[in-house]
């Protein structure tokens, strides 16, 4: 495992795709401030532009680094401080000027630090992480390092095996406004989301 996340660590940092484990699913994983990385993961994918990659993160500190802080919201704060690490991912208002390729929206990012500690580790290697489930879009993510392989095959430079990983897509919430409002109900329960965004 420590070989394979150096080896990702360069594959990310020369702008190519991984795949990595997370507290979720499989991720394609790419380093979004790398020119034409996140592209990779667009066309692997079929996934169009206007539907934005997410960010994953190390720490909230890396989080905010992304954001405009001054429009952010109190409840994203209180969400990011509860319910992080974990499966909730919050679009947030982004910061201008940022140099990452997620799509064709450049107002707003969806971050999220995760609970796995392998995916951690290599955004406090390589810093912020372009990263999405690892299927076909619109299709099942295999729970399996050999499955994604099957999967995409040449597309992807290293694939991190973190076991199996089989579980609920992350809850996704708009903290673009005063309230939070539920974009995708996932691991998270929005029960427990408007509780700790109080």
């Amino acid at each position: 495992m420590l070989r394979a996340v150096d080896d990702a660590v360069a594959a990310l940092q020369q702008g190519l795709m991984v795949v990595v484990p997370t507290d979720t699913v499989y991720g394609l994983a790419a380093d979004p401030f790398h020119p034409g990385a996140t592209e990779r993961i667009f066309v692997a994918k079929q996934r169009p532009r206007d539907i934005e990659l997410p960010v994953l993160v190390a720490e909230v500190e890396q989080a905010l680094e992304l954001c405009l802080v001054e429009a952010l919201p109190v409840a994203a704060r209180r969400l990011m401080d509860r319910c992080w690490p974990g499966a909730l991912t919050l679009v947030v208002p982004r910061r201008p000027g940022l140099a990452a390729d997620l799509g064709s929206d450049d107002t707003t990012v969806g971050l999220r630090r995760p609970a796995h500690p392998v995916v951690r580790q290599l955004c406090h290697r390589v810093g912020p992480l372009a990263v999405t489930s690892a299927n076909v879009h619109g299709g099942a993510t295999p729970p399996t390092a050999d499955g994604v392989a099957e999967l995409f095959g040449d597309d992807v430079a290293v694939i991190v095996d973190g076991g199996v990983c089989a579980g609920a897509p992350s809850t996704v919430v708009d903290c673009t406004g005063p309230e939070p409002r539920l974009l995708r109900e996932g691991a998270v329960p929005w029960t427990e989301v408007v509780a700790a965004a109080s």
